[in-house]
C-alpha cells in the first residue's frame, strides 16, 4: 500500500505503518493520503485512492463532495488535539480579563527607561483586570474540546454552562456533574460573563454568534473563538467591540479589522501547535488508514458512516453507494444469483451515502466485482481477502 504525504507528518505516526506500506511525498499512484493543511480542492487524485486522513479536526481543505462521489473515505482525528486546545483556551480566559499581554507589551516598550521599576509601579494600575473564579462561563459545543474546557474551567471555580443539543454519550459521560446544562443559546448569551465557542463550521453554525446574540449579552462580556473562523459574525463583533458591549475578544483567527481594538488578542492559529498534539493526530490518522485498507472498517469519517466489524469469513466486500432504496437488495441478489452465501453483513448510511460490508466464504470472481461496480449508485467496490 502506498500512502502519499502532502505535509510533514510526525514520525511516530508514520511508524504505525508496517512493512506492507510505503510513505512518500513523491507518489503519482497511491492508495491513501495523509494531510494536515495542504489544500486538495484542485488536486487530481490517483485512480487508486481509497481514503484521505486529515491529521487534525477541520476538513475545509478537502473537497468532501467530490470525495464522496468518487467513493473516497475522508477521516479526521477528533479529540487528538483536544488537550492542546483546552490549555490554550484556559490561558485565553485569564488573558482576556487580566490584561497580561497588554502589560507585557507595555513593559517592553519602556525597557530602556533608567528607572524601570518606578515606571512599572506607576503604570501597573492601567492593567488591572478581574479574576475568573466565580464568574460564569458559557461553553457552546460539548465535543472532545468543549468538554475538557468546561471541566477545567469548573476546576478553576468558574460557574460553567454548557450547550450542545447533539452531545454524544461519550462526551456526556466525561462531563463533570457540576456543569450546568443550558437548554438553549439564549441562556448562554444572557447569563455568562465569558463565552467560548467549540463547534464545527457548517451552514447551521455559520455566524452562530451574531448581532442578535450580542444584544442579549451582558455589557463587557468576554468572548473566545479557538474553533473556526466564520462562527462569529465579524461585522457584528466589530460593532459590539466599538460600543463596549464586548469587553474582550481572543481568537486563533485574527483579522485586520479586529486587531485595531486594544482589547482584542490575535493568536496565530496555535490551537493544535504542540508536538504532543501533532503526534496524537498523526498516530490516529495512520491507524484510521490501516484499519480501513486492511479491514474495511471506518472510524471517524466525516463523509461516510462509521462501521466496525471483525472479519470472520475469508472474503469481505466493502461497498460505498448512494443512500437510495433497494441498493442492498440489488447487491445481495447479484451475489445470490452466482451462488454466493452471505455469512455476515453490516450496512449504515450517512446523509446521501451508505457503506456496506458483506462477508462470505465463497470465492468472489473478478466478473462479480465488475458487475457490482457497474450497478447504478455504487461508487466503489473493494475485496479484502484474509
Amino acid at each position: 500500500m502506498k500512502v502519499k504525504l502532502l505535509n510533514k507528518i510526525a514520525k511516530v505516526g508514520l511508524d504505525q505503518f508496517d512493512a506492507n506500506y510505503e510513505c512518500s511525498e513523491d507518489f503519482q499512484d497511491y492508495d491513501a493520503i495523509m494531510v494536515r493543511s495542504a489544500k486538495l480542492h484542485d488536486v487530481e487524485f490517483s485512480k487508486d485512492l481509497k481514503c484521505i486522513a486529515r491529521a487534525g479536526a477541520g476538513v475545509n481543505n478537502i473537497p468532501l463532495d467530490r470525495c464522496s462521489e468518487e467513493g473516497i473515505v475522508v477521516f479526521n482525528t477528533p479529540g487528538a488535539n483536544a488537550n492542546a486546545v483546552k490549555e490554550l483556551v484556559i490561558a485565553a480566559l485569564v488573558l482576556s480579563g487580566r490584561k497580561i499581554a497588554q502589560g507585557i507589551n507595555w513593559v517592553k516598550s519602556i525597557a530602556d527607561d533608567d528607572d524601570l521599576s518606578k515606571q512599572i509601579e506607576k503604570g501597573k494600575s492601567n492593567f488591572v483586570g478581574p479574576e475568573i473564579a466565580g464568574k460564569k462561563l458559557g461553553v457552546i459545543g460539548l465535543g472532545a474540546i468543549g468538554v475538557q474546557v468546561a471541566n477545567a474551567a469548573a476546576a478553576m471555580d468558574m460557574e460553567v454552562y454548557g450547550y450542545d443539543p447533539y452531545i454524544s454519550v461519550q462526551a456526556a459521560w466525561t462531563l463533570k456533574a457540576r456543569i450546568n446544562h443550558a437548554k438553549d443559546l439564549k441562556t448562554i448569551f444572557e447569563e455568562c460573563d465569558y463565552i467560548t465557542v467549540h463547534v464545527p463550521y457548517n451552514e447551521a453554525t455559520k455566524n452562530i454568534v451574531n448581532a442578535e446574540a450580542f444584544d442579549q449579552m451582558k455589557d463587557g462580556v468576554r468572548i473566545l473563538n479557538f474553533a473556526r473562523n466564520g462562527l462569529i459574525d465579524e461585522d457584528a463583533l466589530v460593532k459590539a467591540l466599538a460600543s463596549g458591549k464586548v469587553g474582550g475578544y481572543i481568537t486563533d483567527f485574527p483579522s485586520k479589522e479586529l486587531l485595531q481594538f486594544d482589547n482584542v488578542l490575535g493568536v496565530p492559529h496555535l490551537g493544535a501547535s504542540t508536538p504532543e498534539s501533532e503526534e496524537n493526530c498523526a498516530v490516529m490518522a495512520a491507524n484510521e488508514i490501516r484499519d480501513y485498507l486492511e479491514n474495511g472498517n471506518i472510524t471517524h469519517s466525516v463523509n461516510m458512516p462509521d462501521i466496525q466489524m471483525a472479519q470472520e469469513a475469508k472474503y469481505r466486500l466493502c461497498i460505498i453507494n448512494k443512500n437510495i432504496p433497494n441498493m442492498v437488495g440489488e447487491m445481495t441478489t447479484k451475489l445470490a444469483n452466482v451462488g454466493i452465501n452471505i455469512e455476515n453483513m453490516a450496512n449504515k448510511a450517512k446523509k446521501d451515502y451508505a457503506y456496506t460490508i458483506l462477508e462470505t466464504n465463497d470465492e468472489i470472481s473478478a466478473e462479480l466485482l465488475d458487475k457490482l461496480a457497474a450497478q447504478d449508485g455504487i461508487k466503489s467496490v473493494r475485496l479484502i481477502v484474509k
